[in-house]
């Protein structure tokens, strides 16, 4: 028996997690199986509501560029339904006030743009068009505790009611391919075991940042700039982070970031005070003309983790995994939901891609693949963090040449047009992280002088 996903998934698909990783691999496997069923712990809310399983859902998301034409690519004309919702576009450098590495960047012509609307709206959107589809079936409220099969091939997976407690009945829903999108928690290691697998190797790399984010109405008259909002960059000698960015509804949200030991508190007026620890008060200032919408929120688990079911080990066929429950960023860069359609377009080009057969193995590296670069991303600049752990902390010997490049690329991004389009296009996954290296960009990193930029927040674009 070929393990071929294109034919073996033909009859029943079953994806653990409603997450957006879980769902639009859904909507890509509606297309190659008589039925999908997604298996969620969580009864989704009816409208844009923030909702138990995603509890960084008040926190700070941004659509990247790279993400919107993914979820375009997936459910076409996905962003202009968004921005009819009222979720802001906004671009950079032009509509940012932003400080980097010691450097404000001046507000030229915007080269790319992020979408910040609440991540409930999003979800919600993303829900809508995908359980639209006939042949994909909801099951809410149940939660997976176990596979079927063995170290050859999964044939199902095993259900629990949600809250039934170990003594709950299990039950048992057969499927020719089981896709784990359950996010940082999987259990997917302990299942694997379970049928006389191998888990795969975990890679991890954890500065130990937490954020804290409260939501504010937006300043009622605020001639002091014309941004939509502010990034305070942080960076190995400045570990303090500050974001404001629009919610889209006369709201923003502000996100405060620290390392462990020094965490951004919960408390009102302790989370106000915490801002004035930025290099520049202008976040400070803006919090002190704006007035606060809603409680201060927490979030510790900012762990990069990869796991490498690419590499050698007795693992079964019909079993795979996607979003965060195979790599998982240090979410302050802004990746998470970005990855998670790439990842779905990576599985949706796999599938169909005449030159091999979509085995098991073949899709699992795609999917793995399309998440690399934002783990370079992630990672490169986490391993430089004071304090980081885990065994992706190590540095390899191309570490130091790569790095000083990349360390000229910053110093002149922030002020040279031609470098900071290409790193912003890198940054937002629209190019590879080898089109720094590109001669015009080259050019400038290594022969070009680092040009000036703006001696203090940068209040109003240029013209």
């Amino acid at each position: 028996m070929a393990d071929d996903l294109g034919h073996r998934a033909a009859r029943h698909a079953v994806v653990i997690g409603g997450s957006l990783a879980g769902l639009l691999t859904a909507r890509v496997l509606a297309d190659h199986a008589e039925k999908v069923t997604v298996v969620e712990r969580d009864r989704f809310p009816e409208g844009p509501e923030a909702r138990p399983g995603v509890p960084q859902a008040r926190h700070l998301h941004a659509l990247i560029a790279g993400g919107q034409q993914a979820f375009d690519e997936l459910l076409p004309g996905f962003m202009d339904e968004l921005a009819e919702l009222g979720a802001p576009k906004v671009g950079v450098p032009r509509d940012m006030i932003q400080w980097q590495n010691g450097r404000w960047l001046r507000r030229t012509a915007a080269t790319t743009y992020f979408s910040t609307g609440p991540r409930p709206q999003l979800e919600w959107l993303v829900r809508r068009r995908v359980l639209a589809d006939h042949r994909i079936e909801l099951v809410g409220g149940v939660e997976a505790v176990g596979l079927t099969g063995d170290s050859a091939r999964v044939r199902g997976v095993r259900l629990r009611e949600r809250g039934a407690g170990a003594g709950g009945k299990i039950r048992t829903l057969a499927a020719d391919l089981v896709v784990d999108a359950s996010g940082r928690s999987t259990k997917a290691a302990d299942w694997l075991a379970a049928i006389g697998a191998e888990a795969p190797h975990e890679e991890t790399l954890d500065t130990g940042l937490a954020y804290a984010t409260r939501v504010y109405r937006s300043p009622a008259d605020d001639s002091v700039s014309d941004a939509a909002g502010c990034y305070i960059v942080p960076n190995p000698t400045q570990v303090y982070g500050g974001v404001v960015l629009p919610l889209g509804d006369g709201r923003h949200l502000v996100t405060l970031s620290g390392l462990r030991g020094d965490e951004p508190p919960v408390e009102e007026g302790a989370f106000e005070e915490y801002a004035k620890r930025l290099p520049h008060p202008v976040v400070s200032d803006w919090l002190a003309r704006a007035e606060p919408d809603s409680p201060v929120y927490g979030f510790r688990g900012t762990a990069n983790v990869r796991r490498r079911y690419d590499r050698p080990g007795r693992r079964p066929a019909g079993f795979l995994a996607t979003g965060d429950a195979l790599c998982a960023f240090n979410p302050i860069y802004g990746q998470g939901m970005a990855v998670a359609a790439l990842g779905a377009v990576a599985l949706r080009r796999a599938l169909t891609d005449p030159r091999r057969t979509p085995t098991t193995r073949v899709v699992q590296r795609a999917l793995l693949g399309a998440s690399k670069q934002a783990w370079d991303i992630s990672a490169g600049a986490d391993r430089k963090m004071p304090g980081a752990t885990g065994d992706a902390a190590r540095t390899g010997p191309l570490d130091g040449v790569v790095g000083r490049y990349l360390g000229r690329v910053q110093e002149r991004a922030p002020g040279d047009p031609v470098v900071g389009a290409a790193f912003r296009a890198a940054l937002g996954l629209t190019a590879p992280l080898s089109s720094l290296f590109a001669p015009a960009v080259a050019r400038a990193v290594l022969f070009g002088p680092v040009p000036a930029t703006p001696a203090e927040p940068p209040l109003w674009r240029e013209a």
